[in-house]
């Protein structure tokens, strides 16, 4: 039978998941505020490494979508992952040291960023017959600074960083929007992974808590795109409307860190 706490960690999960489904993006970060100030989770450090399983688990179930589909680039999306994975095994063991109320503080100033960046139009690239071989091995140093860039950032904080692996991914190759998305969920599995990991071994993962996260945000998920659809006459309005709510939310975990 479930408990209010599993209650509320599906809750929470939901709504993560309700929002990537809705907006296509930028749900992810809301959990580890949703795991700290409304399932309760004391320590930052674990709700950084539950949410890291969570943030893994939502983009592979979205990648196979997009691979049925045909929109991604794996030979770049390989290359970017790789590079990340070592960006974010090393920013993981960082983010381990570093205290964890600092820390949160330091998340909610990160969300306020990425609400923000909400609010810019995206950009596509124009080249859809972009891949790695003899006459594109000029991208490789692109793909390999940028993907450990974004790498080292997601596993500090523990997000997907789909936010900033979407645009890296279209500086470095000039790919579209649609691929870029379907690569940027490759690296986003690959990163969360191994922030996973990482945090795994240092027993700062609550996986109970992680499976009934990710099953609320299976459940959001279709319940999100199902609304997207209905509503996609006004997706920039509710992609504005959750860039408030994630801004706010970071306002809130800042001045929280600093009133301690």
């Amino acid at each position: 039978m479930l408990i209010g706490h599993d209650l509320l960690a599906i809750g929470s999960g939901g709504i993560v998941g309700f929002t990537l489904g809705l907006v296509g993006g930028g749900g992810s970060i809301m959990a580890v505020p949703l795991l700290v100030y409304v399932v309760g989770v004391a320590s930052p450090h674990v709700a950084i490494g539950t949410s890291a399983v969570a943030v893994a688990a939502s983009a592979a179930a979205n990648l196979v979508g997009h691979a049925r589909a045909r929109t991604v680039k794996w030979s770049c999306a390989a290359i970017f992952a790789l590079a990340g994975i070592a960006g974010a095994a090393g920013g993981a063991h960082l983010g381990k040291l570093v205290d964890g109320s600092r820390l949160l503080t330091l998340f909610g100033a990160l969300m306020i960023v990425i609400g923000l960046l909400m609010l810019r139009p995206r950009k596509s690239g124009s080249n859809p017959d972009v891949r790695l071989d003899r006459d594109s091995l000029h991208l490789l140093p692109y793909l390999i600074g940028i993907g450990f860039l974004v790498g080292a950032l997601s596993g500090f904080f523990g997000i997907g960083g789909g936010f900033l692996i979407v645009p890296g991914l279209i500086a470095a190759t000039g790919m579209p929007l649609i691929n870029a998305i379907g690569s940027s969920l490759f690296a986003v599995a690959a990163f969360g992974m191994t922030t996973a990991v990482s945090y795994s071994f240092s027993g700062l993962v609550d996986w109970p808590l992680a499976g009934l996260f990710i099953l609320g945000g299976g459940l959001g998920g279709v319940a999100g795109i199902q609304f997207a659809h209905r509503l996609s006459s006004h997706k920039h309005s509710l992609t504005r409307i959750f860039s408030g709510i994630v801004t706010a939310v970071g306002t809130y975990v800042v001045v929280r860190g600093f009133l301690r």
